[in-house]
């Protein structure tokens, strides 16, 4: 921690291991970054693990609002198709169409996260908030895991046949499209600015 202008390392008993430099040796470590074996299964009870303590997330009044979709197999060829053809109502060119019915398959699973209504805007507002940091907590978790993860939005996130090729809700929320997969390359490092961090009253620290 910084106390004016000395930085004071917080470090654990000698012989044990200090949990938040664990912690922050795997957030560190995360990339954003679709460098994966598309043939390399991700076993389903590891993606399971990984939505279970997604779910464990802050949930403001405790609506739970978090709704996943684990798209593997021929699911993600279906998916691009569904998507493509949005394209193609839209007269977009070919080499647009046949980009999207492809690029699901990028990786082995797709994770698709909703979130669900609220019973007034605030609410609504909340529930995705949540859900947003629950895929954090995700990602976080495939970077334990070894696995490489990339969180996506872009046009599937108001899309219908999307929405309908989920069986979301029309009332629901897409958040995002997470795409995990073991790496097969190493992403470049992430030149991270400080952020922006300002104490506000009087400090109760002694240096």
């Amino acid at each position: 921690m910084i106390v004016g202008s000395t930085v004071l390392i917080m470090t654990a008993p000698a012989g044990s291991v200090d949990p938040l430099s664990s912690f922050e040796a795997i957030a560190s470590q995360r990339r954003s970054s679709l460098r994966v074996d598309p043939d390399h299964s991700v076993p389903d009870e590891l993606v399971d693990r990984l939505i279970a303590v997604s779910a464990t997330a802050p949930n403001h009044r405790r609506t739970f609002p978090w709704r996943f979709r684990i798209i593997i197999g021929n699911g993600r060829a279906e998916l691009g198709d569904a998507l493509a053809q949005d394209l193609v109502d839209a007269n977009q060119p070919e080499a647009k169409v046949e980009k999207a019915r492809s690029k699901y398959l990028r990786a082995p699973v797709v994770i698709a996260v909703a979130a669900i209504a609220g019973e007034d805007a605030t609410m609504t507002a909340e529930n995705r908030d949540a859900v947003s940091a629950a895929i954090q907590t995700l990602l976080l978790g495939a970077t334990a895991a070894g696995l490489a993860s990339y969180w996506s939005t872009g046009a599937a996130m108001t899309s219908v046949r999307f929405r309908e090729f989920c069986g979301f809700d029309a009332t629901d929320t897409t958040v995002g499209l997470v795409y995990l997969g073991w790496p097969n390359g190493d992403p470049p490092p992430i030149d991270r600015p400080a952020p922006e961090s300002l104490r506000i009253g009087a400090s109760t620290q002694t240096p």
